[in-house]
């Protein structure tokens, strides 16, 4: 059975209907998918990770390096494990972050006081004057990826956000 073609579509001029490539998104916009709070939000993230990207590519970061270096520069000197499952990332990976942060001189492992068999996580001066350079690109990233959105709007956003991860 042939798929169903929407009744607008159906009568619409061929010079009226956006060709693939010409960024007419605009249809699909109203598509199932793009009422989907799971694709809606992999998209934003995909957006927004590509410009941040692109924005920390000069100081030789991407986001994941980078959330290595923002928790280890928070001061809550986690442990490998810990963020593993904050950052929701499968622990080969994040020693393979912490590895390149860590030969970089941004951050080293110390012995963490609470299990002397695990590591922590403790930023270096090196790794805080790259953080302080890195975090102002990253929220540049965030400004034009939430552009559309004021500020109150955005304040919104993250307390959703939060209340879906937390």
């Amino acid at each position: 059975m042939p798929p169903s073609i929407p009744a607008d579509a159906a009568h619409a001029s061929p010079l009226t209907q956006p060709t693939a490539g010409s960024g007419g998104e605009e249809r699909f916009q109203r598509s199932d998918l793009a009422q989907e709070v799971a694709f809606l939000t992999a998209r934003a993230r995909g957006r927004g990770n590509a410009l941040a990207n692109r924005l920390l590519s000069d100081l030789g970061l991407k986001v994941r390096p980078f959330a290595v270096l923002a928790m280890a520069c928070s001061g809550t000197n986690p442990s490998q494990r810990e963020l593993s499952s904050f950052l929701d990332l499968d622990p080969s990976q994040v020693v393979a972050l912490v590895d390149m942060l860590e030969a970089r001189g941004a951050i080293r492992r110390e012995t963490d006081p609470r299990d002397r068999r695990s590591k922590i996580l403790v930023a270096t001066e090196a790794g805080l004057e790259l953080y302080a350079q890195a975090v102002q690109r990253t929220r540049e990233a965030e400004e034009q990826t939430l552009h559309a959105l004021s500020p109150a709007e955005r304040d919104q956003l993250r307390e959703l956000l939060a209340k879906v991860v937390f």
